[in-house]
């Protein structure tokens, strides 16, 4: 047993050194590891070790298209060659000098446009960038403004100034004589370093966009070796097929040097926009902006802690914005468009001193079942140039006293008030309210019921509908006397009519409307007023809303512009897959028994059609489309010299066919001259545009038909 444990001890020392010599092997490799670490790859360890975070930048891409209801392009893109930067993080003055120099030998930006922005700041930086002697003198200088000067910019010691007050007061010590003698050259170069200057790090400026010839974009190619940041791609500008039409409502992008509102930034900023992105500014394209932007190309940079680039990716592939399909039918547009001119400039030519002031003619054409709207119009007359231009956007902007139109609207509110009852009647003579001018029809039409006060066009009908919601139910009125007159009557006739879409907001997919001028609620005389359209104002907009409702049976329907939205595709031929479409979207129905409004459409459906209607004698009755409508014209004025011009608002509102209504409209045109022989303009307005979408509609049909025989 005792020599079995010596033995055991003797092996003990031999095992320790065995696991001795292996720790010794394993240190022996890790410090030859650390060795060539640090020795061999000891620099692209460290260059690996100084690298920043990576950024990621967003290329802007194309805006998405906007076509008419027949997918025809409407808002397109042309493609421009273009010059754009991209500094690297850390980019300096001087490093953009450099490139500036070397663009100027390769593209041409000496016009007057180009240059005319260059200031006389512009001259001094560049003569103190482009020489080190220069530099040093115009630093010296600073270095030894005397007390007085100190005083005058607030500080004590040099040292107390900011870089940018510092860089300032340098550049402000510069003569005019050292800056001078700058060539025609220097001045390229310098205004092509004024774009470069706009750049933000590792986001693409546009340097050149406009009038890039194919030889400057090969050169741009061909030396972007020796050009860091530059490159030479393709942009676009918005283009325009139909010109000016439909254009104010379309609406506009920003400029790159515009980029985003300021009023806005945060707003935009938040969403991923650069500051130099174009926006939509106006009209659809700003209102439909989200789907219009696109999604951009985001490309990953990995840079060096001094800006250095060092790799790039892709790390989400851009797509050009979603692509528009309005509700418009250009070519039907274009005729309404025609049409409203063509009738403006008679009325003027036929009397251009009496209608001095009609510079306007308004309208608007939908669908009352679905709220798409068909056409919309405005054309105005410049009297300075003598020309009418497009101004659809005062359908929406412009609000009027619409006149006679409204008077369905007060006879609905008369019977859900139960102020009248259908089949009620009054004796049409002028009625004189204590202090209130005397108020009557356009004649004394005698006797009338509910029907033949819309064909005929009572005024006095209405007042008492007026009188009675107000509290004041003595009939015969006495004249002479006081009218009982409770003013919550001005809220609830108010209410009456927002339900149609009167002096409320249409609901339209546009970024602003107006709702009108709302009169204060004083006096029974002018809640009369109120009830014929002689006070409270409105767009033609809502007055389309308005008639389209009563059309549709009493459902007030949003009227819009957007009809789908397709998804954009590699082709610019075609369009692409249905991304979203816009339904029918019923705001509200109005508040009021079925069989009212039946009656209502029975009086409009008068109005054109009975020997005494007043629109019978402009020839609706011999319209095979069988419209319905109401005619309007309300007192306006306009001062001159201190004298009071009476004028006149001429509108009118209908739909066809009165069975099965497809289509409505209303057209005004304000402040006409007041005289007896006046041309018909709101009914020639009116039967043209009706004529116009029947036609239309008839030659596709007949296309259609064809094409599905050819077919077969």
């Amino acid at each position: 047993m005792v020599k079995r444990n010596k033995k055991k001890r003797a092996q003990l020392p031999f095992r320790i050194n065995i696991v001795f010599f292996v720790v010794f092997l394993l240190f022996s490799v890790l410090i030859m590891q650390l060795g060539v670490v640090q020795i061999l790859q000891g620099q692209d360890h460290q260059d690996e070790i100084e690298r920043t975070i990576q950024d990621t930048t967003k290329i802007p891409v194309p805006r998405g298209k906007i076509y008419d209801s027949n997918h025809e392009v409407i808002v397109d893109n042309k493609p421009l060659y273009s010059i754009t930067y991209t500094p690297a993080k850390g980019t300096q003055a001087e490093d953009r000098l450099d490139v500036a120099e070397d663009l100027a030998e390769l593209i041409s930006m000496d016009s007057e446009d180009d240059l005319k922005g260059i200031t006389e700041r512009d001259k001094r930086e560049y003569w103190y960038i482009k020489d080190e002697e220069n530099k040093d003198k115009a630093d010296e200088r600073l270095e030894q403004l005397d007390d007085e000067k100190l005083e005058e910019l607030g500080v004590e010691d040099i040292n107390e100034l900011s870089n940018a007050e510092a860089y300032s007061q340098t550049l402000e010590l510069i003569t005019e004589e050292e800056y001078e003698d700058v060539t025609e050259q220097d001045l390229e170069i310098i205004a092509i370093k004024k774009e470069l200057d706009k750049a933000y790090s590792l986001t693409p400026q546009i340097i050149k966009n406009e009038d890039v010839t194919p030889e400057e974009y090969a050169r741009v190619a061909e030396n972007l070796d020796r050009l860091p940041g530059v490159n030479a791609t393709t942009d676009w500008d918005r283009e325009y097929p139909y010109g000016n039409t439909f254009k104010s409502l379309l609406g506009s992008i920003t400029t790159q040097e515009q980029g985003i509102p300021k009023d806005a930034e945060q707003h935009y900023l938040s969403r991923g926009y650069s500051r130099n992105d174009r926006v939509g500014r106006s009209g659809l394209e700003e209102h439909y902006e989200d789907l219009l932007r696109g999604r951009k190309e985001q490309i990953q940079y990995t840079t060096t802690k001094n800006g250095t680039v060092v790799g790039t990716e892709t790390v989400v592939e851009g797509e050009r914005g979603k692509d528009l399909v309005l509700t418009i039918d250009m070519e039907f547009q274009e005729e309404v468009d025609k049409i409203v001119r063509e009738e403006l400039e008679t009325l003027i030519r036929e009397d251009p001193y009496q209608h001095r002031y009609a510079n306007d003619a308004l309208a608007v054409v939908i669908d009352p079942r679905t709220g798409e709207l068909l056409a919309v119009s405005g054309q105005t007359y410049d009297r300075e140039d003598e020309e009418i231009s497009n101004a659809e956007f005062k359908t929406l902007y412009d609000a009027h006293r619409p006149g006679s139109i409204v008077k369905g609207a007060t006879m609905l509110a008369g019977y859900e008030s139960r102020v009248i009852s259908p089949g009620s009647s009054f004796y049409d003579r002028p009625i004189e309210i204590a202090g209130t001018p005397s108020k009557g029809s356009w004649t004394q039409l005698g006797t009338v019921n509910d029907y033949t006060a819309l064909s005929r066009s009572s005024n006095v009908y209405m007042f008492y509908i007026a009188l009675k919601m107000g509290g004041e139910n003595r009939y015969p009125f006495p004249n002479g006397s006081k009218a009982s007159f409770n003013p919550a009557a001005f809220q609830e006739m108010r209410n009456y009519f927002q339900q149609f879409g009167l002096g409320a907001s249409t609901g339209i997919d546009f970024p602003f409307e107006s709702t009108g001028y709302e009169g204060p609620d004083v006096g029974p005389g002018l809640l009369m007023d109120f009830a014929i359209g002689q006070y409270d104002t409105f767009t033609a907009m809502q007055m389309a809303q308005y008639v389209a409702t009563i059309a549709n049976d009493g459902y007030r329907i949003r009227p819009h512009f957007l009809k789908e939205v397709r998804n954009p595709i590699a082709s610019d031929e075609e369009l692409g897959s249905v991304y979203r479409s816009v339904n029918t979207e019923v705001l509200n129905r109005i508040q009021m028994d079925q069989s009212y409004i039946e009656r209502v459409q029975e009086g409009f459906r008068r109005v054109f059609h009975e020997p005494r209607g007043t629109g019978y004698n402009h020839g609706w009755n011999e319209k095979d489309y069988n419209p319905a409508g109401k005619t309007g014209t309300a007192e306006d004025e306009e001062f001159e010299d201190g004298r009071k011009i009476d004028l006149e608002n001429l509108s009118l509102v209908g739909y066809a066919p009165y069975d099965e209504p497809e289509v409505a409209f209303a057209v005004i045109v304000p402040k006409t001259g007041k005289v007896s022989n006046r041309h018909p303009v709101t009914h020639e307005m009116g039967k043209r545009i009706l004529d116009t979408y029947f036609e239309i509609k008839e030659e596709r049909d007949e296309e259609a038909q064809e094409e599905n025989s050819d077919q077969d």
